[in-house]
């Protein structure tokens, strides 16, 4: 199938490569020239698992291109994603949708007379779907055009994974016949047997979309609460988040706590819905999510008071090991980041945080060029006082020789991991200290404190 992704940002690049990884004969239009060049020459702008191997193979194969032209994406293809981005508007509440409507205003005069689909998969407000539709219809030319909201459920640092293996595929259709074009490009994976089709309206689309979000925040938020309860109390968060997580109705996933979400999705997305379910009048609703919203704001400052304990006082001065800047494990994403968040608070402490990320540094460099950074592990390591993990990377949280590695570097030998993500043992039994949020300080053997 002839393919043609429009916006090739953290969503539309990814979804690219995936659909040229099923066989289709895919284009991407990226209006940044230097951008859209990069990625013609296969060169991933970012750090995505597993995206920079499949975009090299298939931009070498012509499977995959690359082009500034509207015009020419809609000359080739037959299904059109549209994957702009929706930041928040100016006053940080509903979603600007300016570049969605502006992109299928622009593709629609350039379709040629034969059938096509449109296909939403940005994140929108609810009623965009029907405000498109509106803007299709006034176009005589476009007539043979069908619109269908198929949302992304992706997990960055899985995009690709999540694109090719999802867990469900989801079609709010303006028309029956729009089922046809979503069957054949998901083809592929339909053919497997175990991923279900969930065909409805545009609308319910894009509740479910921003109700997926909202859930998973609150999940997130809900264990945030549960690891200040633990502190207080002396009880053990990760036992309680283990005991909870079996019963099925609730399940394990998102429940580690840590210091909370970020990225370019989840916070944005939740507080888009949280401004829209309060203007609809749903009074419960936006109470929950607001709620789920001012326990993500104050994970930050949770985590700087628990390195503020681990170094036995004020942090004036204090050269902190910082590893991580991404707001999660299998991205170079910074955007939001729980991360780079809790780096600022521990400056307005006084701290002296040097940043390590293996992925993420030059974006950490772009949006926060006052903060330090070293180019390796060793180099952050070096002369700090105490060590903070801020981001989840196996690099940090399972190589076995790192503890001992740090130790020989770091004055003293203490690590708070403020994602909830290190096996203790190894740090213990290398002599070190180990802090985690909603958790009794772990010491090692035979330590007299």
């Amino acid at each position: 199938m002839r393919v043609s992704v429009i916006g090739c940002g953290h969503l539309g690049a990814p979804h690219a490569a995936a659909m040229a990884e099923l066989g289709h004969e895919v284009i991407g239009v990226e209006l940044d020239p230097e951008k859209c060049k990069a990625l013609a020459a296969g060169v991933a702008p970012f750090y995505e698992a597993r995206f920079g191997e499949l975009l090299a193979a298939h931009t070498a194969t012509g499977r995959l291109r690359f082009s500034t032209s509207m015009a020419e994406a809609a000359d080739f293809a037959d299904l059109h994603f549209i994957a702009v981005g929706t930041p928040l508007r100016a006053d940080g509440r509903g979603y600007d949708t300016s570049q969605v409507i502006g992109a299928v205003e622009a593709l629609l005069p350039l379709l040629p007379p034969r059938p096509a689909a449109i296909v939403g998969k940005s994140t929108v407000t609810v009623g965009t779907a029907a405000r498109l539709q509106q803007i299709i219809d006034r176009f005589a030319s476009a007539a043979r055009v069908d619109l269908v909201w198929n949302p992304e459920f992706l997990r960055e640092g899985h995009a690709i994974e999540d694109s090719l293996r999802p867990d469900r595929i989801v079609a709010g259709l303006s028309t029956p016949k729009a089922r046809a074009a979503i069957e054949e490009v998901y083809a592929p994976i339909l053919a497997r047997g175990d991923v279900e089709l969930i065909v409805t309206d545009p609308a319910t689309a894009e509740v479910l979309k921003s109700a997926a979000n909202a859930f998973l925040t609150t999940k997130i938020s809900f264990i945030n609460a549960m690891a200040e309860v633990c502190e207080i109390t002396g009880a053990d968060v990760n036992t309680v988040a283990y005991g909870i997580g079996i019963d099925k109705r609730i399940g394990h996933g998102g429940m580690r706590p840590g210091i909370g979400y970020g990225g370019g999705c989840l916070p944005k997305d939740v507080r888009a819905f949280t401004h829209r379910v309060g203007e609809l009048g749903a009074r419960d609703a936006h109470g929950l999510l607001t709620a789920v919203e001012h326990v993500n704001d104050g994970r930050a400052r949770a985590a700087a008071e628990l390195v503020e304990k681990a170094n036995g006082g004020p942090l004036d001065g204090c050269p902190i090991s910082f590893l991580g800047a991404s707001f999660k494990a299998g991205t170079s994403d910074v955007r939001d980041s729980p991360a780079l968040r809790l780096a600022e608070r521990l400056v307005e402490r006084g701290a002296a945080p040097v940043i390590y990320d293996p992925e993420a540094l030059d974006a950490a460099r772009a949006f926060h060029p006052g903060f330090s950074y070293a180019d390796t592990v060793h180099d952050a390591l070096q002369a700090a006082d105490l060590v903070v993990i801020g981001t989840e990377w196996p690099q940090f949280t399972h190589d076995p020789g790192l503890p001992d590695e740090a130790a020989a570097l770091v004055r003293r030998k203490v690590l708070v991991d403020v994602r909830n993500a290190v096996d203790a043992g190894p740090w213990l039994l290398a002599g070190w200290e180990v802090w985690q949020l909603g958790r009794r300080p772990q010491r090692p053997p035979h330590s007299a404190a």
